[in-house]
């Protein structure tokens, strides 16, 4: 199974969002630069995620992204559904219906075993991505963190986020 980029690229965009003040936005822009990737395409899976209600925007010059849910409430499939879309990544086109001198229909009774298997694994993929919070993430980092890590995700916000308070957008709750 292969996920786009884009999954990675949201995945790391909403674990740094977490960070913010809870009154700051961040903005697609940094997000980019923090991350090394394309504003324009990184911006396409930010809507996304906003879309899906991960994330709230501030719009405006002022403006940004921020958390729309605490990070406890956020699993890694909910990221991955958001830019992906909800569709199983195995889907059966019941090819062994097809080509020369076809069989009966009888022989096809059952579903076809080929789809039903990818469809067990995608269900076991899901759980543990279900499983999986963005608060489990940050966690993870911090345990594993001789402070590098923190202290640059710290400096990098301390200087691109936005005060964006009192514009009625939504607060995650906790975490």
């Amino acid at each position: 199974m292969k996920l786009s980029d884009g999954v990675e690229q949201a995945i790391h965009s909403v674990t740094m969002l977490a960070g913010l003040e809870s009154d700051a936005v961040l903005s697609a822009a940094s997000l980019a630069e923090f991350h090394g990737v394309s504003t324009s395409y990184l911006l396409k899976h930010l809507q996304a995620l906003s879309g899906a209600g991960i994330l709230a925007t501030v719009p405006g010059p002022r403006g940004g992204y921020r958390l729309a849910r605490a990070p406890r409430s956020i699993s890694l499939l909910d990221i991955v559904l958001a830019v992906e879309g909800p569709a199983p990544a195995f889907r059966c086109n019941e090819i062994r219906q097809r080509g020369p001198n076809p069989l009966p229909a009888r022989y096809f009774s059952a579903p076809c075993g080929i789809n039903a298997a990818m469809l067990r694994a995608e269900k076991a993929y899901r759980a543990e991505l279900a499983r999986v919070t963005v608060a489990d993430l940050i966690t993870a980092v911090a345990e594993a963190d001789d402070g590098g890590i923190v202290a640059r995700g710290c400096a990098f916000l301390d200087l691109h986020q936005r005060k964006a308070a009192g514009r009625g957008q939504p607060q995650p709750k906790g975490d």
